[in-house]
């Protein structure tokens, strides 16, 4: 596989990363979505075929997504003092 950008072979890798869309109400957490990462150039990015699969999704959300419940945490002047 070839990075598209310095068309570099050497390392160039597939991961799988989570993606969101949306805020609030309309917020859509996408698992899983396969992302192309070359170390020579720096650069991640996602092919066609990928970008097509995730407008898929977001068009027919209410067909495939699972409603979870999560924590969320706002970083601000509240919780600035706490040390990551």
């Amino acid at each position: 596989m070839k990075c598209n950008i310095c068309s570099n072979s050497e390392g160039v890798h597939i991961c799988n990363v989570n993606r969101t869309y949306g805020k609030g109400e309309e917020l859509l957490v996408i698992e899983n979505v396969p992302i192309i990462s070359c170390p020579h150039s720096g650069e991640s990015y996602m092919t066609a075929e990928t970008l097509q699969k995730i407008e898929q999704v977001k068009l027919n959300c209410k067909i495939f997504a699972v409603a979870r419940f999560v924590d969320v945490v706002s970083l601000n002047e509240d919780n600035a003092a706490i040390s990551l």
